[in-house]
């Protein structure tokens, strides 16, 4: 019995993170299922980037 109250509470755990988590995307604050992942290539790159960078300016 206990074995199955932890399951349950588990499962009530995860459903949970995953609503605040989806709540949290709506908005815009993280990126969890809905939206995916950003495109590195698209995005700008930063002033770290153009420093580490071997081109000469």
């Amino acid at each position: 019995m206990e074995i199955a109250i932890a399951l349950i509470f588990s499962g009530a755990m995860l459903f949970g993170a995953d609503r605040l988590l989806l709540w949290l995307e709506s908005r815009g604050h993280i990126n969890w299922r809905r939206k995916g992942r950003k495109k590195l290539q698209e995005e700008p790159t930063t002033g770290l980037d153009g420093m580490l960078s071997d081109s000469p300016r």
